[in-house]
């Protein structure tokens, strides 16, 4: 981030960033020094590789590896290392760039030739040119896109995320390629690495391996990571004696070769340079403290993964059968117990005694002027461990004791002055015990996971932290209140101008790869920068550390500039929403505008620019951070608006640029352009929705803002339309009266709604193109009525036959227009309507193939939908063309008709966003096309309840998609269109479905905290700094306490006198106006009040009644709706920024809370996602290659997607970590453990970082790194790691949920497999439950699991109850698939064993009663299970099954989204693969819930 100055901030960096945008610079070189300056990976890094496709299997990898934002924490790079990497090692290179580009010589130009590829040979052409498309392609769209950019998911979401969805269909190679040059995307690298001699001083010389892509400033990051010089911060590279440049690229500078000494010079120190060098002695102090993590700053944030990791190695003593496998009492299924602090594993190594006491500036600094001229910089005060106090000279030469104490200032050298080039070497002089800590300390940095250790490019918050001890750090103190506060410590009295890098970055070209990803990774660095920055500074406007621009107005209407960000607050300024909704539209607005903001960026159209867009809610407060446009604070807002209207309407105006702008985005965008008359009565067209403004800076750059309307209004929640909504809709209690008027449709709603429609025209068009033909043919009645009864679904969620006019056609005039058709069409069949369908077709056959085919098709009883489509889209061309019959736009036009398009000429689904804005004069010229404008929009409204919602239900019945908590809900629901505010109607429709009782409860659960969050914004607002951990604490003991007449506990005023309280009081109100002061009205609050004011809200906000009777509300929640406490309680602080004290909570107690478990507030930032197009692309070529069979190109495509995403990312990044499990699953299934493994433990690290330590996607990663634990023979660490995801998934839904069901399942198998029989049925007894539960008695889920339970009581020797079990699957099995099957008779098989051993074991038994005491009991042999047979078994419980095909091993997991379903490589459900053993195949389980 901006504000990152750790481990890596040397002189060299800084100054790069001073030359970011100087005069005389050029735009790419600018960019690239931004990008230099943090150590993100160059595109120049080299390669050496061995490849067998376009994207170059990796045999071999020599690449750099710098990470993210000035870390270089690389202890084992592949390149940079004097000695080989393993292959583990080579993983840890983690930004192995697969691309060259051409770079620019010493003046800035381009040499004009390619310097690299990422390829030695291309043996398959045809691979290329497939790629190639794709690149250019980026998912090229059909008509029924909403936007230009289709890689706007997210990688790491819960479901149907960018990775999970199957890919689309991939672009033929075709001729277009080559002739629109294209190819260039793929760059040939020829240049082969060398290695050269590093002479640091002082120290032994070592080899260092180097590309000549590489920049000089990058052999200073290695250096910055080495444990041997790691302490420098001020020196220089030098050449025989010729200082190297930092920007140069190595290639470029004369007599580097082979073998060639660089020496590392120390250069003199200035004011500045000692300050960065302090400064990183501090870092590297302070290098294993994870106090940054748990304050979240510097995007410091949590991973367990190595502690856990390690507690279970240390648990393995010599004998096997020592080992301790059973879990925590916690764990086991029916606790109540839900213990908090094992969500923060501490380590249990020793921990290291500090290396200094004290390290702080001096008192007697600044130098005084005669001391500057000897050369003194600064003045340090230090405390050794042994308890000495010193005073250090920073001079220009180094460090040095001088002879000053606390009341003497003396600078002269001491006797004994150690003058030291570096503050740790002095150290290590003048303490013996700095020496020895400081060794251990560097030697445990470099056994830390590098992921462990660098920045995410987000903050990632905890909600739990431990108190940590406060300790006296003089830098911390000093960045607190100077560097950080409106600057950037890399640019000293500087600010950035966000605006100006935000619109470079964008203006980068963008015609090949190379350009693209410098593009995407420029963009994706400012904007992580600019995200921190106006994190920052909201944060310090809330807490009262930025004087307002307008500092007489009240609180609520000031706004403030900080650090060259503008930031406004979230009410009503001055009646701007009056008519809206008030303080309710103008809270939700920024919201609304952020998603009108990134749509327009999804677009990206080259001339038209967005502000850098920012939320922020921190204390009850709602800030919107912006970049400032130039010259917009120098004028009034009349004059600068060229476009749009800012007054609602009354006043419009236009111009043309922004015509030819703004047209071409509403086409992309679906937005319908029309007229509208302002107050001259003049017409004025406008293209986006009438609030939306244009403004053209003094940059000649022309911005659009206010975009919160882009999508049209939802008139479910417009009252004045009810008369206008279907009956399916009103049945729903719609339209409902909503707080504000800001309601508008999501934008992926509209997407999916549009396709639906398309998806209407093509097949209507297709049909009518079939009927006509078959006409001429004359078919037999009886093959057309077939047709006819093809059910084809439509946006209402129905099942209509095509040709079924009134059931397609709503409005009067449609029916009449149809009933005409259907009439002539009628009349002319015996008069030669044959000869025109006939004419038609031979007309267009030679023009298009596809509909040739579909000539020759037409008298089938079916067509394909890839056929269907080509031919619509073929239908859609041809209106343009004269050549056509017009009885071809005949067909074009009832088809459009029939798909409801607003054009009776061609498909045309688009919406006008001002339809019911009010204070919009519309120029009506066409009544009867106005009304289908509106009947749009209803209908698109109407697709949301009666489609939308019931699909999701659907998905979620066939387990789908099966949400763990209320982020993942809220998540899915995003992705398909459906509001927030839909939650109540969700809620009532899945209350009744058993199957669902668990969404109900999410549901429920979700809607009780956003009611509670919307009480608690307005309840912090009145509340000072001062009181804020008395209320917040007070607020929470209401919300989950059980003490009926809790009252707010007495303020403990650490600065009161203790009297003069009526003064107090009347000072108290003199400041109330203030944010830092607040009222005592907070005080009033108690439990049966808050949790009336929480039902009031849902009823209102969600139209839901909470049924919450009883003596203690939360109780009656909790019981009535199968809540936990726990979940409450989690879901509740992390959705406002809370921060509690990790410790174990007696969530029964009355109360519950005190002041001092409230350690911090964190806010909660929403801000764009800038994508990785390319790398997206990549990943679709890889899922495509592994559908067909291919698994090994796939795989090498899904590897360069990770190099790429890496480029554009970092190394820390959601998406990747998602790109990573894919991986690891892929060599999973290919027999490669142990790299599965590494690829999973990097997932794993690399969710808890950017996701949090229990995100749902975490949990995920925990299980997937379990079973490939347990494969590679590591049983002790798998368990842990399930028990890890348990307790997680505890917390976070309990344990009634079908997701449960599959974790018990693993914990089962796993603990059957170490032959801990009674443990391993309790686990799965739970999971046969909840299958039964929410898969259904009869399904094969349970039959599995009731097999499962079967073995292991079998094994325990309790026959006659695995019999009992194993007769219900049989059942199960023979209902399903009958008594032939080979399910069935294996069970029938297990049922005859089963049965033959309980008889063996009856007549032991009777023998035994018979014979007496005296009696000898006959051993019955019971196999124990085979590792391997449990391991198949896992992998039949979690979707894997195991299918030999061309030689390897392929998969086919349906479940998950991460991994493509091939349909040509998996199996049905009535076969299984032969190599999973009869014994334990029960049966390819149900389809398990997408995450």
């Amino acid at each position: 981030m901006a504000d990152d100055t750790t481990l890596c901030d040397t002189a060299e960096t800084n100054q790069q960033s001073e030359l970011l945008f100087e005069n005389g610079s050029s735009c790419e070189k600018g960019v690239k020094q931004l990008i230099g300056e943090t150590g993100l990976p160059q595109i120049e890094d080299s390669i050496e590789r061995t490849c067998n496709g376009v994207n170059g299997h990796i045999d071999s990898i020599k690449t750099n590896g710098h990470l993210l934002n000035g870390h270089t924490e690389r202890p084992s790079c592949n390149v940079h290392s004097s000695e080989p990497s393993s292959p583990e090692d080579v993983g840890l290179s983690l930004n192995s760039n697969v691309i060259g580009t051409v770079a620019p010589d010493a003046n800035g130009a381009k040499d004009g030739t390619a310097n690299d590829s990422i390829m030695n040979d291309m043996p398959d052409n045809k691979m290329l040119s497939e790629v190639v498309i794709n690149l250019e392609t980026n998912g090229a769209l059909s008509p029924l896109s909403v936007s230009d950019d289709s890689d706007t998911q997210t990688l790491g979401s819960s479901d149907s995320s960018a990775l999970s969805t199957p890919p689309e269909s991939m672009t033929p190679p075709s001729e277009e390629v080559e002739e629109s040059g294209k190819v260039e995307d793929v760059i040939v690298i020829q240049d082969p690495t060398f290695t050269l001699k590093i002479v640091p001083p002082g120290t032994e010389g070592f080899d260092l391996q180097v590309s000549p892509q590489e920049m000089v400033q990058e052999i200073h990051q290695v250096l910055m990571d080495r444990e041997d010089t790691c302490h420098r911060t001020c020196f220089s590279l030098q050449l025989n004696n010729h200082v190297l440049d930092n920007f140069a690229e190595l290639k470029t500078i004369k007599g580097l070769k082979e073998g060639t000494v660089v020496k590392v010079v120390e250069e003199p120190y200035t004011v500045r340079e000692a300050r960065i060098h302090v400064r990183h002695v501090r870092d590297l102090l302070k290098s294993l403290d994870p106090t940054d993590a748990y304050n979240g700053v510097d995007c410091m944030s949590l991973s367990f993964l190595t502690t856990i990791l390690n507690d279970a190695e240390r648990k393995k003593p010599n004998g096997a059968d020592a080992v301790d496998c059973s879990p925590p009492d916690y764990i086991l299924p029916g606790s109540k117990e839900r213990p908090l602090c094992p969500l923060y594993p501490q380590n249990k190594e020793q921990k290291l005694s500090p290396c200094l006491r004290v390290l702080t500036l001096s008192g007697w600094n600044p130098p005084p002027g005669t001391r500057r001229m000897h050369g003194d910089l600064m003045y340090l005060t230090i405390v050794t461990a042994e308890g000495i106090s010193h005073h250090v000279t920073a001079s220009t030469r180094g460090f040095y004791i001088n002879q000053s104490t606390q009341e003497i200032f003396n600078p002269k050298p001491a006797g004994q002055r150690h003058l030291s080039h570096s503050l740790i070497d002095l150290l290590g002089k003048i303490s013996s015990t700095f020496k020895k800590t400081f060794a251990l300390l560097l030697k445990k940095r470099s056994q830390k996971h590098p992921y462990e250790r660098v920045p995410t490019p987000f903050q990632t918050y905890s909600w739990l932290a431990p108190q940590l001890d406060h300790t006296v750090d003089a830098i911390r103190a000093e960045e607190a209140y100077t560097a950080r506060l409106g600057y950037e410590e890399h640019i000293p009295g500087q600010t950035r101008d966000w605006n100006e890098e935000l619109q470079t970055t964008r203006e980068l070209p963008r015609k090949n790869l190379p350009e693209r990803l410098l593009r995407e990774r420029a963009v994706f660095k400012v904007h992580s920068d600019f995200v921190a920055a106006a994190t920052r500074g909201a944060m310090a406007v809330i807490d009262g550390n930025v004087m307002a621009i307008n500092p007489g107005e009240d609180t609520k209407l000031q706004m403030f500039i900080w650090n060259n960000i503008f930031f406004s607050l979230g009410f009503d300024v001055k009646d701007h929403y009056k008519d809206f909704g008030g303080d309710f539209a103008a809270y939700v607005a920024p919201s609304n505008d952020l998603q009108g903001v990134k749509a327009y960026n999804n677009v990206d159209l080259e001339g038209l620019y967005t502000l850098g867009t920012v939320v922020v809610d921190y204390r009850g407060y709602r800030i919107t951070a912006q970049s400032i446009i130039p010259g917009i604070l120098e004028r009034e807002q009349e004059e600068s608006v060229i476009y749009g209207s800012i007054d609602f309407g009354k006043t419009v105006v236009s111009c043309d640029k922004y015509k030819e702008l703004l047209s071409k985005t509403a086409q992309s965008l679906k937005i319908l352009p029309h007229m509208v008359t302002n107050h001259k009565d003049e017409e004025v067209e406008v293209y986006t929705s009438i609030e939306c403004k244009g403004i053209k800076g003094n940059d000649s750059r022309n911005y659009v803002l206010d975009l919160l309307r882009t999508f049209p209004q939802d008139v479910n929640f417009l009252p004045d339309e009810k008369d206008e909504l279907s009956e399916d809709v009103r049945q729903l209690a719609f339209p409902r009266k909503h707080r504000h008027k800001f309601c508008c449709l999501r934008s992926e709603l509209i997407e999916t709604f549009v396709e639906s429609r398309y998806t209407l025209f093509v097949r209507h068009a297709a049909y009518l193109l079939m009927q006509k033909q078959g006409k001429e043919k004359e078919q037999p009645k009886r093959d057309l009525s077939k047709m006819e009864m093809i059910e084809e679904p439509i946006d209402e969620g129905e099942t209509i036959p095509v040709p079924a006019k009134e059931a397609v056609l709503d409005q009067e005039r449609d029916n009449k227009l149809f009933e005409e058709e259907e009439s002539k069409e009628t009349g002319e069949k015996d008069g030669g309507s044959g000869d025109r369908g006939q004419g038609l077709l031979l007309d267009t056959e030679n023009k298009c193939p596809v509909l040739k085919e579909l000539a020759e098709n037409a008298g089938k009883d079916g067509l394909d939908s890839a056929t269907q489509e080509e031919a619509a889209k073929a239908l859609m061309n041809s209106p343009a063309k004269e050549t056509f019959d017009a009885n071809h736009r005949e067909v074009i036009a009832r088809a459009a008709i029939a798909s409801g398009s607003l054009s009776d000429k061609e498909f045309d689904i688009r919406f006008n966003p001002d339809l019911h804005a009010e204070g919009v004069t519309h120029a009506i010229h066409d009544t009867e096309y106005f009304s289908r404008q509106k009947k749009l929009v209803r209908d698109a409204a109407k697709f949301l309840v009666t489609t939308q919602i019931p699909l999701f239900i659907k998905d979620c019945l066939d387990h789908q998609a099966a949400p763990l908590n209320g982020e993942t809900l809220i998540e899915m629901l995003h992705q398909r269109g459906v509001n927030v505010r839909y939650l109540g109607v969700l809620a009532g429709m899945v209350a009744n479905i058993p199957q669902l009782s668990y969404l109900f409860t999410i549901t429920v659960t979700e809607m009780i905290i956003r009611s509670v969050k919307h009480l608690f914004k307005t309840y912090m607002q009145d509340v000072g700094m001062i009181n804020l951990a008395t209320a917040v604490s007070h607020f929470l003991n209401c919300f989950l306490g059980s003490h009926l007449n809790l009252t707010a506990p007495k303020n403990d005023d650490e600065i009161s006198n203790g009297h003069n309280g009526r003064k107090k009081k009347n000072r108290k109100k003199k400041f109330i106006s203030t944010l830092g002061y607040g009222n005592s009205a907070w005080t009033g609050m108690n439990p049966i009040d808050l949790w009336s004011s929480i039902k009031q809200e849902m009823n209102e906000y969600f139209y839901f009644e909470l049924n919450c009777e009883g003596k203690f509300y939360v109780d009656a929640v909790l019981s009535r709706y199968s809540m936990q406490k726990v979940t409450l309680l989690r879901e509740f602080v992390t959705t406002v920024g809370i921060q509690l004290r990790l410790r174990e909570y007696d969530l029964d107690a009355k109360v519950i809370f005190s002041e001092g478990d409230i350690i911090n507030m964190f806010p909660r930032v929403k801000h764009i996602n800038p994508t990785a197009s390319d790398a997206y692309t990549f990943y679709q070529s890889g899922q495509n290659k592994i559908q067909i069979g291919a698994i090994r190109e796939g795989m090498e495509l899904i590897s360069e997607a990770l190099n790429l995403f890496n480029n554009v990312y970092g190394p820390m990044h959601a998406e990747i970590a998602s790109c990573l499990r894919m991986l690891a699953r892929l060599h999973y299934l290919t027999g490669e453990n142990s790299e599965a493994i590494d690829l999973q433990q990097k997932a794993v690290m690399m969710s808890e970082r950017c996701n949090g330590i229990d995100h749902p996607n975490t949990i995920t990663e925990y299980m997937h790194l379990a079973l490939y634990c347990f494969a590679s023979g590591q049983a002790v660490s798998a368990l842990k790691l399930m028990y890890r995801a348990r307790h997680l998934a505890l917390i976070l839904f309990g344990e009634d949920h079908p997701e449960m069901a599959q974790i018990d399942s693993n914990i089962g198998l796993v603990l059957h497999g170490v032959n801990l029989f009674d443990l391993s049925l309790v686990f799965l007894e739970k999971a046969l439950v909840n299958n039964v539960k929410f898969h259904g008695p009869k399904s094969l889920k349970a039959a599995l699991c009731y097999h499962l339970v079967a073995r292991v009581q079998s094994c325990k020797g309790d026959f006659r109850m695995a019999l009992m079990k194993e007769k219900e699957a049989y059942s199960i099995y023979k209902e399903q698939f009958g008594e032939d099957h080979e399910k069935t008779k294996e069970s029938s098989e297990c049922l005859s064993y089963l049965t033959q051993q309980a008889v063996t074991m009856q007549r032991t038994m009777n023998e035994i009663r018979k014979s007496g005491p005296r009696a000898a009991m006959r051993s019955i042999p019971i196999t124990p299970p085979a590792p391997s047979s449990v391991l198949e078994t896992l992998n039949i419980i979690n979707g894997i099954f195991l299918i030999p095909f061309s030689g390897l091993r392929v998969a086919s997991k349906t479940e998950d989204p991460a991994t493509p379903a091939a349909e040509d490589l998996s199996t049905p459900d009535d076969e299984v693969d032969s190599s999973v053993p009869a014994a334990l195949a029960a049966t390819i389980p149900e389809e398990e819930p997408k995450r």
